[in-house]
């Protein structure tokens, strides 16, 4: 990966050519298939697509400074990687996104949103045209917002995390009480073999 890039053109050109020219096609077909709206440039050291802040103003939320991510495409050691956010905070655009390539024949290798790809030919490039196409900003946005608020919230987020601490206290609740329960059922048994003898010695000697 370039380092600090100063621009989409300044990453690829400090590339090897075997890498510049599989990422300089996929940057094409992103480009030509990327809707109003969306801006290109440099985000998290990768070449990124965005909605800049004169857009949507509120940024992203793990980093408001930052324009909302759309998608990012980047050279790593051992493989080229398209991050797919605007697919990861979309589910059913996710699932046809998927089985259109899948259809292809072509391998896909993919994480929650990033898919590996280790050459050019790999890349059914009117897949990714096509899932590009599909997104509009209006569409991202709402399908960000909505996954945001019901998924990654911080108040979402604190509020599952009690409700777990409160589970975990309550099971270990539980446990005590059962131990307890567990011991009175003990002192509540039948003398033991041993202490039967002993009763019978007792009253062997009173006799």
């Amino acid at each position: 990966m370039p380092d600090k890039p100063a621009s989409p053109k300044a990453y690829l050109d400090a590339l090897h050519e075997d890498r510049k020219k599989a990422l300089g096609a996929i940057r094409a077909t992103i480009r030509k298939n990327l809707n109003p709206g969306f801006a290109e440039g440099i985000q998290y050291g990768m070449i990124g697509y965005f909605v800049p802040h004169s857009v949507y103003p509120d940024g992203y939320h793990c980093d408001p400074k930052q324009p909302l991510p759309f998608a990012s495409i980047a050279s790593q050691k051992n493989h080229i990687g398209i991050y797919l956010f605007c697919l990861y905070s979309s589910p059913g655009d996710m699932e046809r996104f998927v089985r259109e390539w899948k259809a292809t024949g072509k391998k896909l290798d993919m994480g929650k949103s990033c898919v590996r790809v280790k050459t050019l030919e790999d890349v059914p490039l009117d897949v990714l045209g096509k899932a590009i196409k599909r997104v509009t900003v209006k569409k991202f946005v709402a399908s960000y917002e909505k996954a945001r608020d019901e998924t990654w919230s911080p108040k979402r987020a604190a509020k599952k995390k009690a409700s777990k601490k409160k589970a975990v206290n309550a099971k270990g609740a539980k446990k005590k009480v059962s131990k307890k329960k567990g011991a009175k059922k003990i002192s509540k048994k039948t003398p033991t073999k041993a202490g039967k003898k002993a009763g019978k010695k007792k009253t062997a000697r009173r006799g």
